[in-house]
């Protein structure tokens, strides 16, 4: 069921926009409002009223906070020099250069767009899967999170699997989907910001 309504969710956030924006900045952050209500607020008023469930089964929660916080610091410092490597390479400019350049901007857009981002595919998909699948759930979200990145430059893409799996990892020994949703946060103001360096 997390599947289907996970793939709905992301087709209909693949062809639409609803809330209005006439500049890029205005775009990025209207598509992050809608990402924050399709893949948090929904999947969690799913879990809920549809699922019977509690969100902190699906990682809404703080878990276990020391694993959480030692791994997303280990994962941030030792990919950090290798993030600003790639961050520099010509299509990762090109793609990264229209991004919002001051931080009081661009911290709280990619904030907004990516908690819901990481609460549907490592909480979401991952703890619903993990019921069926048991561990392989950490590779099988992985995927739908691959696809979506289709369009951004080829380099992040074809990495996203095993960061996916990474995440999913983290996720799942932390048992919260907060983690992943930091070193995302981390990953993505890095790129940007090292892009337009």
């Amino acid at each position: 069921m997390c599947l289907v309504i996970g793939t709905l969710l992301l087709l209909v956030d693949s062809y639409h926009r609803f809330l209005p924006g006439s500049s890029f900045e205005d775009i990025l952050l209207a598509k992050a409002a809608e990402r924050a209500f399709y893949y948090l607020v929904i999947p969690v008023l799913i879990v809920g009223l549809i699922f019977r469930d509690r969100p902190a089964d699906y990682g809404l929660t703080l878990g276990d906070w020391r694993t959480g916080l030692k791994w997303t610091a280990a994962f941030a410092l030792l990919g950090a020099p290798v993030l600003i490597f790639v961050a520099r390479t010509p299509a990762m400019v090109q793609y990264y250069d229209r991004f919002p350049a001051a931080l009081e901007r661009l911290l709280p857009t990619v904030a907004l767009d990516l908690v819901g981002w990481e609460f549907f595919f490592r909480g979401f998909l991952l703890f619903g899967l993990l019921r069926l699948m048991g561990p392989t759930a950490v590779v099988a979200q992985a995927v739908p999170f691959a696809l979506a990145h289709l369009g951004k430059p080829e380099a992040e893409t074809l990495t996203t699997i095993f960061g996916g799996t990474l995440f999913g990892w983290l996720a799942w020994r932390s048992r919260s989907f907060l983690y992943p949703f930091l070193l995302h946060w981390f990953i993505y103001s890095i790129v940007v910001v090292a892009a337009q360096a």
